[in-house]
């Protein structure tokens, strides 16, 4: 689970919460971590709920066709006048090369995020989590504490429809090279997703440790089980014609538990914090 870190008087205010989103700051309140797309929930089925209002109000950004320019180094940029590209603050290490993190994105203290990489509108992402080259922090993405996204991740965005889950990768996992995470998978605490895995949210997930099959649907995506590894695997087509033909599709399985011999393939060397 990614830790809520906002002040337990906040906290405790969220059950009324159209009240407080105002498409006038909600970019700022985003970016300073004051609201979320997506928050952890311990009351609610999957324990993480939806904010809808949060969605519509950075859609509601986007209705301004004004357009604007931005001078930032030796390079230029031009967007909605809203989504001005943010300095994340002091804490972070953004890399030169080609990085950009657009307005309404959070990142907490000791985020390092390597070049190029692009982070959207709404994206939280948890503190001392290292954002490798090459990777995609999709629009309202929840990303944890001690997450590793390394080179070429995609993590999807959601803005429509606004009470659609986001992708949420929780504390301490590591997604692998080139992997896609899309359509709201939620990646509990501790799991290790290896190099080239694609889960949507309708995916269907083998489970060889536990032998059972996890498949989600539309209305409540796919959950990937903490600590577990996951790798891309395949499984054969039915039928005479394909059969014959030796076809299969690709498709993701979990092989193990996460142990310490995973957790020191997946470490971090000290030096690129």
């Amino acid at each position: 689970m990614i830790a809520d870190a906002r002040p337990a008087a906040a906290r405790e205010a969220t059950p009324d919460l159209a009240s407080s989103v105002s498409p006038a700051t909600i970019l700022d309140d985003l970016a300073a971590g004051r609201v979320r797309a997506a928050e952890p929930d311990a009351t609610v089925a999957g324990g993480w709920r939806v904010r809808p209002e949060v969605k519509a109000a950075i859609l509601a950004c986007f209705s301004d066709p004004t357009a604007a320019s931005w001078d930032v180094g030796p390079f230029m940029f031009r967007d909605r006048a809203a989504f001005v590209p943010i300095d994340p603050g002091a804490g972070r290490r953004i890399v030169p090369g080609g990085t950009a993190i657009r307005a309404g994105a959070h990142l907490e203290p000791g985020v390092v995020v390597m070049p190029p990489s692009y982070v959207n509108v709404g994206a939280w992402i948890g503190a001392d989590t290292m954002v490798d080259s090459h990777v995609l922090v999709g629009s309202c993405a929840q990303i944890g504490v001690g997450v590793h996204l390394a080179a070429g991740v995609t993590i999807g965005g959601v803005l429509e429809p606004p009470g659609a889950r986001p992708v949420i990768v929780e504390d301490g996992a590591f997604v692998g090279a080139g992997s896609r995470l899309l359509d709201g998978v939620l990646v509990r605490r501790g799991a290790v997703i290896g190099a080239g895995v694609i889960l949507t949210g309708t995916s269907r997930l083998y489970d060889l440790v536990e032998e059972r099959e996890l498949q989600g649907t539309i209305d409540e995506p796919l959950v990937v089980p903490p600590d577990v590894v996951v790798v891309p695997g395949s499984r054969p087509l039915s039928g005479p014609w394909a059969e014959a033909r030796g076809l299969s599709v690709s498709t993701a399985v979990i092989v193990k538990r996460r142990d310490a011999g995973t957790a020191a393939r997946v470490a971090l060397e000290e030096a690129l914090r």
